[in-house]
């Protein structure tokens, strides 16, 4: 994977040092404001509830802002290809749906789907396999999880109807 000198346009190194380095920075600022309203003084019991929080938003603020300098100072060239970024995005969004889809319809239809999906899209597999491989792992977790080792794993309402 090529991220200098490779002709291709992308978002420099230094865009996104800085992006990431700004809301990290904000959140160190949102953990002092609502440790503030928690109260950061020393109380008749001992430090009040936001007085460690407090000190740690600052060095969260503290150590972004030392890496915005050494961002600004040091980085230098692409980050990306905006192919590359294209490729991650492929697989952060479905993987991102999943994981919100998972308390609303269980675990195991939105493994099916998920599985799938990829299967299809991304592996490009004949369906026959894609159907064998995406009900198939999530049998056998329910087998291996719910079953062997009792743990119970979240179920939505398919699961609930066919009583898993």
């Amino acid at each position: 994977m090529t991220t200098h000198n490779s002709g291709n346009a992308g978002p420099s190194h230094k865009a996104v040092e800085t992006g990431v380095t700004v809301l990290i920075t904000l959140f160190g600022a949102l953990v002092i404001f609502g440790s503030v309203k928690a109260g950061t003084g020393w109380g008749s019991e001992g430090p009040r509830a936001g007085f460690f929080p407090f000190y740690i938003g600052l060095c969260i603020v503290g150590a972004s802002l030392i890496n915005l300098w050494n961002n600004w100072r040091e980085a230098e060239g692409l980050f990306a290809e905006w192919q590359q970024l294209r490729q991650v995005l492929s697989v952060l969004i479905p993987t991102t749906i999943y994981a919100a889809a998972i308390p609303f319809i269980g675990l195991y239809v939105a493994s099916i789907i998920f599985i799938a999906t990829f299967m299809r899209w991304l592996g490009k597999y004949n369906w026959a396999m894609v159907a064998g491989v995406s009900i198939g792992v999530p049998v056998l977790a329910y087998l291996l999880f719910e079953r062997w080792f009792l743990v119970p794993l979240p179920k939505g309402p398919i699961e609930n109807l066919i009583g898993l």
